[in-house]
């Protein structure tokens, strides 16, 4: 009996490696795209239940400032044009491949130091897919990417948010993008401005363009670094009388960002209440002194940062910690990545990053020095998906946001055995 064991051990060991050599293996079968689940991902990190759609919009904000070409305090006007990349819940035909490729580029503007590069990667959505037909409209979230950045940067998280019920529409911020990045007080200027009109847009589009399925009412905004700046003033932390003055500085007089001061009665009420929840992932200006105490007083809408401890570009203490605590009319949290820097919201690098002789920040436009940044990606993913299913959805996620402060001393709920180091939640509870 155990000769013939040892005699099936040997068969099925050689048949396996048969199997190996042919390159049927369950790895090349199944391929890791972005948004996957690592083997410990937390519990909220999985994809939902739709099956989702991508479409590309292309908008015009008209007569806006046109601020590159402002001189002497004269602020000409442009029809400002945007792209926007809109992920939803699809009707999609059984056995459809759902898969897609998304066109990107490394590199800004064409410089010689940084050449555009194109590249692609694939995702998990059906390209111009028709928007699932539902008695009940799904919550919109807006998201606002870096500067540079593009509308791609996080499609782990604009993929699966749509997959768990939500319209999903990311920007590309013209002056702002890999493609066409431009002086930087064009970003300081618009940023706000293009989350509150995509906002507009998809309210009046709504029904001509996804079939109605969109709660503009019930809308999340989110971004990072200058997007993260942004969405902090459409949620009403109004920028600072010190941030106008330099902006006027910058450009020669323009007092074209004064509609965004705190101090402006007309910005005060200017915050949209169809925005009922605010995710930040490292958001710049604090450390500058864009925002100061009685700015921070404005913001009153339930939000959610993200940030590295050791973030050099928005600084942590005195800038991402500071908003935190700042916002004291806000029921807010603050998840810390120890060790990490900046990088807490992109997409992985790509592997065209990995090349020899291509630049270093190409690769650190999305890598962490310190973190596996699909473990940054699949926490963002629980967490976002707990906060905005909150706020959005109604949803009792208590039991994964009231949670201990220090992941090292408790395994926290939702998380595997082990998984949870590293990292610090904080909570405060607005005065409002």
């Amino acid at each position: 009996m155990m000769k013939g064991s040892k005699g099936y051990s040997f068969q099925f060991l050689f048949i396996f490696l048969l199997v190996l050599s042919s390159g049927s293996t369950l790895t090349a079968q199944h391929e890791f795209l972005y948004g996957d689940q690592l083997p410990d991902a937390p519990e909220l990190s999985a994809r939902g239940e739709h099956t989702i759609g991508v479409r590309t919009m292309n908008l015009v904000h008209k007569n806006q400032v046109d601020i590159l070409n402002s001189k002497e305090g004269k602020d000409p006007l442009y029809d400002r044009p945007l792209t926007v990349e809109i992920w939803y819940p699809a009707t999609v035909s059984p056995n459809t491949e759902v898969s897609v490729t998304y066109e990107e580029v490394m590199g800004t503007r064409g410089d010689s130091l940084r050449p555009l590069a194109p590249f692609i990667f694939k995702g998990r959505a059906i390209r111009d897919a028709k928007p699932k037909s539902s008695t009940a409209k799904f919550p919109l979230v807006i998201v606002s990417h870096g500067y540079v950045g593009s509308r791609y940067l996080m499609t782990y998280l604009t993929e699966n948010l749509a997959s768990k019920g939500y319209v999903v529409v990311s920007i590309d911020h013209t002056d702002s993008t890999f493609k066409d990045a431009n002086a930087f007080h064009s970003t300081l200027l618009n940023r706000a401005k293009d989350i509150k009109f995509v906002l507009n847009e998809m309210a009046r589009l709504n029904g001509n363009t996804l079939g109605g399925i969109v709660d503009p009412d019930n809308t999340g905004i989110i971004g990072y670094s200058m997007g993260g700046y942004g969405v902090l003033n459409v949620g009403g932390a109004g920028y600072s009388d010190g941030a106008a003055g330099f902006f006027g500085q910058m450009t020669g007089g323009s007092t074209a960002i004064n509609s965004l001061v705190a101090s402006n009665a007309e910005y005060q009420n200017s915050i949209d209440p169809r925005i009922k929840a605010v995710v930040a992932f490292a958001p710049w200006g604090m450390a500058r002194g864009v925002w100061d105490a009685e700015g921070l007083k404005g913001l009153k809408k339930p939000t959610f940062f993200i940030a590295g401890s050791q973030d050099d570009i928005s600084g942590y203490e005195n800038g991402i910690k500071a908003l935190y605590e700042g916002t004291v009319n806000a029921d807010r949290y603050l998840l810390t990545y120890m060790n990490a820097r900046h990088n807490v919201a992109p997409n992985p690098p790509p592997a065209e990053s990995l090349e020899p002789g291509r630049h270093i920040d190409e690769y650190y436009r999305y890598a962490d020095s310190t973190w596996d940044q699909r473990k940054i990606n699949n926490v963002n993913q629980h967490f976002v998906s707990a906060f905005l299913g909150t706020h959005l959805k109604g949803e009792d996620n208590s039991k994964f946001l009231d949670i201990p402060e220090n992941s090292n001393e408790k395994d926290w709920p939702g998380f595997k055995p082990r998984s949870s180091t590293g990292m610090e939640l904080l909570k405060a509870e607005g005065l409002k």
